[in-house]
């Protein structure tokens, strides 16, 4: 037994030991805690757990050398907190500060996610080089010197010698051949040389340090030995006990596990957790956060299996992850997770100064072999066997291979940790990148088949190790990686797959199946990028093109994808089922074809011998594919390839019989893709390098091995692509449905075309300087089945009808192409194809960045010099207004660049650029129908120089003699010209052109010579042409070719010319026509003028009656438009209203007495607010950088308690019957009902609609009135007060009308509050009439809102069910209303007016004004019934009371509360809905009560400010009364006169604007705007001036004025309501209104996100962050952490309650778009920011740089400051049908 114990004590302790027996050194201890820990923890795994974890793991990891890791004070760490935290709070050796600049160190600096990173195309090598300043655990490239194509000399990040020495020597391993067998990986890495900040380390620290990260490593392997791969459940209980397990009691405790995934959302499992374990939500709330952050979580540990099993199953029906596993099992991973996270932590510590040190060790643990613990007592886990991969597979191989047992967040600290070895030096990067080549096939393994979490997957890592070129060559070379990389792309497609694993040997058969899963699959693509990030890397590149091996076997790589899914076409009945199959497909030969672009260009580095040896393999292939000689092709689908003679013009040609119509062909050529591509080296191809090698040209390289059979073979099956397509095109495949022409689609697609078609063109360019041209021109004809056509038996041909003509229309266009595109066949520079590319996008008009992009091959766009060639051929013209976006125009330089002709314009496009063309060149020569001349081709050297000779073929010269010929017998017999017809010319016309610019001599004589068709020659039918009428279009291309050929043979053009002297009078021919047309044209005019001189003459007389009617008629009935419901007149005999929208608003702001920067804010402000301040409205922004160098709190947004609640009423401007009102309501009811589901954009509730016209939001109906016409009253004020108040001295007391006044005091009307109980009851009398519906809308909606709103008023209100309980309406919603209609204007011109001239009051508003009052006058009609003129007077008598101050201070009345705590523009409205005759009087008194308030208000912001002396406010009376404005002294001085005076008028200025617009809506007569002259006067002068105010100068002179001061100054100071801590009186703000303000350029938020953008709930910064552009507050997105307890509002929707009331306006900056919110409504709109090509940029997925557009910007604040958020939801709702709420919009 002693025997058996000792050999147990050596792995592991028993769980029984006694806690005395504990060890003493620090590593058995640690060893025996995290034996002992699941079952003394009962296998729950708290955060105690975790904190227990990590002391013991720290404790053996320094023994007892705390102290050279923290400050002495401090050598134990808290409980919970890690290492590099600590050290970085306590700066410990420098630690949270900036790292020192160390020539050679990298940046290394690992991402977090969501952290923003920069790109420089210019100089980083590829598109994985990043800066930072995505998927988290990416690191920064800045100092990595092989990042970088130039160096971009960090100052942080200084480059090393050395460093650069090592790099060049693994470089110069390119010429050493490489190995098959694997290479065994070097063991021992140096440590880091040349680092300045080493520490001395006592040796048994450092022996210490090594055994624990080693036992902590070991302890992960040894727990992941028995993790599964997969997520998969047990069917019963047995198979459940029968799992692997570690723990040595086997004890039946089992934990239920749900893994992540992206399919199920937060509600539906937390519904599954309640449900399954019966946990309450808030804890189900938890779980399902974490198993979002972290990967998984154990929902329930339990013995009792059998429950746990129909739980897990019940789960894995809706295909949720679940494992169940031993409690104890699961207990040592989450002890893992914790260690892992440890590690993490170690690589951020420092020992001493020291930074490298623990990462060195960390690294070197990781690189050793693993010490396995012994299992004894377990059941033994499926361990894999990497000894077949490597002689001595290391720690870091098992964690690779053991990924995937991982979950999210131990896999990305894993993957950080990786990283931050990477930047230890060079040799730590080649050894890492060793061990993951050897084990690539693995990784491979699981991330194609088994992986859940893919995008966490260990095969990303692939990214940062395969594009630094050293790496890449050293992995590759050395570790035969490529090749092994091609053989999983073999196995993976032919399905050579079993249990999980792609076979690595290859298959005898290589069948493709494309239904197979691995073409469903969308895994491979990372595959193939791999592959192309190792082939794109230079050294490899040399690799490829010295070393046979590599091409061989990419050859047999892609000889398995040729011909794969073909197509036959179906001739009789459409085809039955349409598969997407060929999706797939496109998706495998696609990523394919760009690695075999980068595979070609490998070759530049080639010798001849070695790019001819790769074209050999290749035709080789192609050839032993095409004949059959292997097994690859159907043998059911293709034949081999027959020979079979034709016959064409005067000779015999032996070609491939195949006709397309008939059998199948594919799109897929992928071997011919790359042949294509290696031609194109034609500067190691040309004559002298080839002879070098003993070949006579690109010729003797093709037909000294094959024969011309062959090579016809070879080009025939791109061939047969390009007639498949030409017959697609012509309508000749339409019975195949969607997949044809889908298919068609992506092969020509702008973006992938270079990949496919060109290279398939290129082919058949290339086979014109090897083969003989005619032979090749005369297949093209078979292929295209056109031959009888150009043989001139038209009869004879396959095709019929408009089909023919199509089908030649599509030849000729092949034609062209092959004779006359020049790029590939003078190898263009890329830029100089750039160029080209650009130029013809954007030669048919200006094209925003977007539509460029897409007409442009990817490769370019993503190239570097792209925008740059784009900025030399064109301007950009930047976006003006909010739906603009930037264009680019084509400089007119660049347009001598264009070829109308070019091969990848369509016929539309070609023709649109055409007539472009020509009217420039009109332009510019003046003649009439200029020529397009083709430009020459200019191919000087290489095999191509060859090319124009083909232009002098016979077989080309009778392809374009039948083209006219045909066309010519066509339109002679139909009497008019075919379809296609006018292309055909076109494009004839265009060769022949063509051929006499490269060969005029040679073609000039064969035109004229060689006959055809009736003994006619092309010469004659073009000369039969020239002065046919039908052929007037072409008539100058025929004059020039005429000319050219006469240059050359004058004979053989001028017998058939001979027509031209008749013609001779045919100019002038024209003349007398022209002549004839403009007199029958002048004679219409003449007519027409006398049929309208009569008609107006009839019109007038009728409307001379009409007019006596009118005035008959007009005692009666004026009309105001017509119903948009009913079509009818809207008069006063039937009852209208106008359709408005009365909605809760928190617009309005207070001045913030608190902040001084608001006083400031005040002082320069512009004198007038009704004219605009000059904005910059360039984009980009000029000099925005400085701009945005302060970042200030909140975004300088408006802090939420300064806010005025009120209720603020807009109209649409669309007016309706009362009875359609009500119809159209009930409507909107039954539709609802019938909808269910879907998202209304109204609520019934809020009694909302939309109004049917414009879509806008509402819920009232307004009576509408015309403006009173009443003249301005003569009498002088001091005699209308004098006068006014003997008529309240005679009336009698009005009990009543007192008993209607509020009890408190404050004299508001109870009738005129929101909830008056009162108001019900009137409106319940029987004979209630239509003008009371009406204003029961008002009444409703004002009350509903009421009700729910007490919180946010703060006047003293009567309680609920008390008369005048509720919102008092003159103040809260009609003053309300103006304020806010006054506040929106602020800042826009109203040209040469005041702010109540029509352009800033737009009649709407003035008539909704009109209909709120009468609304008013309503209500005191209903409350005094009785009374003869609607109990107008006595309410007017109680207001002038109200105003008086001997009356509002007698014992008469019940006035306690003095007039000044009242707002003066609300007794100005309760004047102007009774008495409007008395306005301009009350409105006198008002201004000086206005006044009066201020100066009190002022005195209380500035005491506030703390900076002034403080002053008693009984001072006041005097103050204000002593004189106009050299005010109490003693207070003032301190402040400055003017400063004050400025202060006054800014405070004051906003109730004169309010007045005006009132005044001017309600008796716009009685205040015409005067002429001031001079536009320049401020508008407080011209305010005062139009509303026949006194200004404060002439105050001394007012003594009634001055009475009613002094008595309201009084009454103030001996009142109780203005105590001392409160004047009561609450200033409003007075500037413009802003939003809240977003950088100009939007990475700058990005730059300090943890400063500006914290969410102040959870204190986090958000993931998903949403800026309140109302206050500048940040909000957590769509989250789960914020939401409110029931989780139904997240924390936008919770902040809007808080901030704008019933609306929200957002900036959600990843989405980069708007949110606007209302009521349980929302939407998003487009961004402000634009980037630098004027394009809006959804999600940043360009990631190019933003800018803030100043037109977008301003427009959403006007949307905000109109009260436009409501209607602009309402819009966008009912625009869409939503499936699942507004959010998926």
């Amino acid at each position: 037994m002693s025997s058996f114990m000792s050999l147990f004590n050596t792995s592991r302790h028993p769980v029984t030991m006694n806690p005395r027996d504990r060890p003493s050194d620090p590593l058995s201890r640690l060893r025996y805690a995290l034996e002992t820990m699941p079952s003394s923890r009962k296998y729950i795994f708290s955060s105690a757990t975790r904190a227990e974890v990590l002391s013991e793991l720290y404790d053996a990891f320094w023994g007892s050398y705390s102290h050279l890791f923290l400050p002495l004070s401090n050598s134990n760490l808290p409980m919970h907190a890690t290492l590099s935290s600590v050290q970085a709070d306590l700066s410990f050796a420098g630690a949270g500060s900036e790292d020192p600049i160390i020539p050679g160190r990298p940046c290394g600096h690992i991402f977090s996610k969501g952290e923003s990173c920069f790109r420089c195309k210019d100089c980083a090598l590829d598109d994985s080089c990043l800066l930072r300043a995505q998927q988290a655990g990416g690191c920064c490239d800045c100092g990595d010197i092989e990042a970088w194509r130039k160096p971009i000399s960090c100052p942080f990040h200084p480059l090393a010698p050395h460093v650069q020495a090592q790099i060049e020597q693994a470089l110069s391993a390119v010429d050493a051949t490489p190995r098959v067998a694997q290479r065994s990986i070097s063991e021992e890495i140096p440590f880091v040389e040349d680092y300045p900040y080493r520490v001395a380390i006592p040796p048994d620290l450092r022996d210490l340090m090594s055994r624990t990260i080693a036992y902590a490593l070991d302890f992960i392997l040894d727990t992941l030995d028995y993790s599964p791969d997969e997520a998969t459940v047990p069917s019963h209980e047995a198979d459940l006990r029968l799992q692997p397990s570690a723990d040595p009691m086997q004890k039946d405790q089992y934990a239920i596990i749900i893994w992540n995934d992206d399919k199920h959302s937060f509600d539906e499992v937390i519904k599954l957790i309640c449900e399954i374990t019966g946990h309450d939500k808030k804890t189900a709330n938890i779980m399902a956060r974490s198993i979002d952050d972290a990967g998984r979580e154990i929902i329930d540990i339990n013995d009792d299996v059998p429950r746990l099993l129909e739980a897990a199953h019940l789960m894995t029906k809706i295909e949720l992850g679940v494992t169940v596993r031993r409690a104890y099992d699961t207990f040592r991973e989450q002890v893992s997770c914790v260690i892992i996270e440890w590690l993490l932590d170690l690589t951020r510590s420092r020992l001493g100064a020291d930074t490298l040190i623990i990462k060195e060790i960390i690294a070197a643990e990781l690189l050793s072999p693993r010490r396995r613990e012994n299992t004894f007592f377990t059941s033994g886990p499926q361990i894999p066997d990497l000894t077949a991969d490597l002689a001595r597979p290391c720690r870091i191989d098992w964690l690779f291979v053991y990924h995937t047992r991982l979950w999210k967040k131990p896999r990305i600290h894993l993957k950080a940790i990786y990283a931050s070895i990477l930047t230890l030096s060079h040799p730590h990067k080649i050894a890492v990148a060793s061990h993951f080549a050897s084990i690539y096939h693995r990784v491979a393994d699981a991330y194609l088949l088994v992986d859940r979490e893919a995008e966490t997957s260990i095969k990303y890592f692939a990214l940062q190790l395969f594009t630094a070129p050293s790496v890449a060559l050293h992995i590759v070379s050395e570790h035969d990686l490529m090749i092994r990389l091609l053989d999983i792309i073999v196995n993976f497609f032919t399905d050579h797959i079993e249990d999980k694993h792609i076979l690595t040997t290859s298959p005898a058969q290589q069948d493709i199946n494309v239904e197979s899963p691995p073409f469903r699959s969308k895994r491979f693509m990372p595959v193939f990028s791999d592959l192309r990030y190792l082939c794109h890397n230079q050294p490899v590149q040399q690799l490829i093109a010295r070393h046979p091996t590599f091409i061989r076997k990419f050859v047999k790589v892609c000889q398995v994808f040729m011909c794969i899914s073909p197509n036959k076409r179906v001739a009789s009945s459409h085809v039955e089922y349409e598969t997407d199959v060929w999706i797939s497909v496109f998706n495998v030969t696609l990523s394919l074809s760009r690695v075999i672009k980068v595979y070609g260009e490998a070759f530049a580095f080639a010798n001849p011998t070695q790019l001819v040896g790769a074209i050999t393999t290749v035709v080789r292939e192609i050839l032993a594919v095409c004949t059959l000689s292997t097994d690859r092709l159907d043998k059911e689908k293709f034949s081999k390839p027959m020979l079979h003679e034709v016959e064409f013009g005067d000779a015999q040609y032996q070609i491939v019989d195949f006709n397309v119509l008939e059998g199948w062909v594919s799109f897929h050529h992928s071997l011919h893709w790359l042949l294509a591509d290696l031609l194109k080296h034609i500067d190691i191809l040309s004559e002298e390098s080839l002879k070098q090698i003993g070949l006579s040209g690109v010729r003797d390289l093709f037909l000294r091995p094959f024969n011309e059979g062959a090579i016809l073979t070879l080009i025939d099956f791109p061939l047969r692509v390009l007639a498949m397509i030409a017959q697609i095109r012509a309508g000749l495949w339409v019975r195949n449905g969607f997949p044809i022409r889908g298919q068609l689609l992506h092969y020509r697609d702008f973006m992938l075309r270079e990949l496919c078609y060109d290279q398939d063109l290129f082919i058949l360019q290339s086979s014109l300087i090897i083969l003989d041209p005619n032979i090749i021109i005369v297949s093209i004809l078979d292929r295209f089945g056109l031959l009888s056509f150009f043989r001139g038996e038209v009869e004879k041909s396959p095709y019929e009808g408009a089909h023919l003509l199509s089908m030649v229309e599509e030849l000729l266009y092949v034609l062209i192409t092959i004779l006359g595109e020049r790029a590939s066949a003078t190898k263009l520079p890329f830029q100089r194809a750039i160029r080209r590319e650009i130029v013809h996008a954007l030669a048919a008009g200006p094209s925003s960045f977007t539509d460029l992009a897409k007409r442009v091959s990817e490769r370019m766009v993503d190239d570097v010099s792209f925008e740059r060639v784009l900025k030399d051929v064109s301007y950009f013209r930047a976006p003006e207004s909010t739906s603009d976006t930037g264009v680019y125009e084509l400089k007119d330089e660049a347009y001598d660049e264009v070829d109308p002709f070019t091969f990848h314009y369509t016929r539309n496009k070609r023709e649109e650029v055409e007539v472009i063309l020509k009217n420039r060149l009109r332009k510019k020569t003046g003649v009439k129908d200029p020529v397009i001349v083709p430009k020459p081709l200019t191919i000087t050297s290489g095999p191509f120089s060859i090319l124009p000779s083909v232009l002098e073929s016979e077989a080309l010269l009778q392809v374009m003699f039948y083209a006219i010929y045909n066309v010519i017998a066509l339109t002679d017999s139909a009497g008019t010209a075919p379809p296609s017809a006018e292309a055909i010319l076109d494009q004839t016309f265009q060769l022949i052109m063509l051929a006499l610019v490269e060969r005029p001599s040679v073609f000039s004589h064969v035109s004229v010579i060689k006959p055809f068709a009736e003994g006619k020659k092309l010469a004659d039918i073009i000369c039969a042409m020239e002065h046919d009428e039908k052929y007037k279009p072409y008539k100058s291309r025929i004059d020039w070719i005429l000319i050219e050929v006469s240059k050359h043979v004058p004979e053989g053009v001028q017998p058939p010319r001979k027509v031209l002297n008749l013609a001779a009078p045919a100019p002038d021919v024209e003349g007398v026509k022209k002549r004839a047309a403009k007199a029958r044209q002048e004679a219409i005019m003449a007519e027409m003028k006398a049929q309208q001189v009569s008609f107006s003459l009839n019109f007038e007389e009728e409307e001379e009656e009409n007019e006596q009617d009118m005035d008959e008629t007009s005692e009666e009935l004026s009309s105001y438009g017509t119903c948009i419901v009913c079509q009818e007149d809207l008069n006063e005999a039937k009852a209208f209203g106008s359709l408005g929208l009365v909605q809760p608003s928190r617009l309005l702001r207070k001045h913030p007495d608190s902040h001084s920067q608001y006083l400031n804010e005040l002082m320069t402000m512009p004198q007038s607010l009704d004219r605009a301040s000059p904005r910059d409205t360039t984009f980009p922004p000029a000099n925005a950088e400085e701009l945005d160098t302060t970042s200030s709190p909140n975004f300088d947004g408006f802090p939420t308690q300064y806010t005025r609640f009120g209720l603020h009423a807009s109209v649409c401007g669309h007016m309706m019957h009362l009875d359609c009102f009500q119809v159209y309501n009930s409507s909107i009811r039954q539709r609802h009902r019938s909808h269910a589901t879907r998202n209304h954009p109204e609520s019934i509730q809020r009694k909302e609609y939309i109004c049917p016209l414009c879509k806008s939001l509402g819920n009232v109906l307004l009576p509408v009135l015309h403006p009173s016409n009443a003249p301005a009253s003569q009498i002088p004020f001091p005699d209308w007060i004098r006068a006014a108040g003997i008529s309240v001295l005679k009336s009698k007391p009005d009990s009543i009308m007192d008993g209607l006044q509020f009890r408190s005091g404050t004299g508001e009307f109870v009738f005129w509050s929101a909830q008056d109980p009162g108001y019900g009851a009137a409106v319940r009398k029987p004979e209630a009439v239509a003008s009371t519906k009406m204003l029961d809308t008002l009444m409703l909606s004002s009350r509903m809102v009421s009700q729910q709103t007490r919180h946010l008023r703060e006047r003293p209100e009567p309680e609920v069910g008390e008369r005048g309980a509720g919102m008092y309406l003159p103040e809260d919603l009609v003053g309300y209303t103006i304020s806010a209609v006054e506040v929106a204007a602020r800042g826009t011109d109203s040209s040469g007016g005041i702010v109540a001239d029509s352009l800033s009051l737009s009649d709407t508003q003035s008539r909704m004004i009109r209909g709120l009052l009468a609304s008013l006058t309503r209500l005191a009609a209903l409350e005094l019934d009785g009374r003869p003129d609607g109990g107008r007077e006595s309410v007017k008598q109680a207001i002038i009371k109200r105003l008086l101050p001997e009356w509002s201070r007698t014992s008469l009345t019940s006035f306690s509360y003095p007039l000044l705590l009242r707002d003066p523009f609300t007794v100005l409205i309760e004047t102007a809905a009774v008495a409007p005759e008395m306005l301009q009087h009350v409105l006198i008194l008002c201004y000086y009560a206005c006044l009066a308030r201020t100066v009190i208000g002022m005195v209380y912001v500035l005491n506030k400010a703390r900076t002034y002396t403080a002053f008693q406010q009984p001072m006041l009376v005097s103050m204000l009364i002593s004189s106009a404005m050299s005010v109490c002294s003693s207070f003032f001085d301190a402040f400055g006169e003017a400063r004050i005076e400025k202060m006054l008028y800014a405070f004051t200025l906003p109730f004169l604007r309010r007045a005006a617009i009132l005044c001017r809506s309600v008796v716009p007569l009685t205040f015409p705007t005067p002429l001031l002259g001079a536009s320049n006067v401020n508008e407080y002068k011209r305010l005062l001036a139009t509303l026949g105010i006194p200004p404060l100068a002439d105050l001394p002179n007012q003594d009634t004025l001055q009475n009613a001061l002094s008595g309201w100054c009084a009454h103030y100071g001996h009142s109780h309501a203005a105590s001392q801590l409160n004047c009561g009186v609450v200033l409003d703000y007075a500037a413009v209104y802003g939003i809240a303000r977003l950088p100009l350029i939007l990475d700058n938020l990005f730059g300090e996100r943890d400063k500006v953008m914290k969410c102040h709930r959870c204190n986090t910064v958000p993931t998903d962050a949403a800026i309140c552009l109302i206050c500048g507050v940040t909000c957590c997105m769509a989250s789960y952490c914020c939401q409110d307890e029931l989780a139904i509002r997240g924390e936008c929707n919770m902040h809007t309650r808080e901030c704008g009331g019933a609306i929200g306006v957002y900036f959600v900056v990843k989405r980069c778009s708007l949110l606007y919110l209302y009521g349980n409504n929302g939407t998003f709109a487009q961004s402000p920011y634009l980037d630098v090509h004027g394009e809006v940029d959804v999600s940043m997925r360009r990631g190019r740089r933003q800018y803030i557009h100043p037109a977008r910007w301003e427009e959403i604040r006007k949307t905000w400051l109109n009260h436009g958020i409501p209607t602009a939801v309402a819009r966008k709702l009912e625009s869409t049908v939503d499936s699942g709420g507004w959010e998926t919009l």
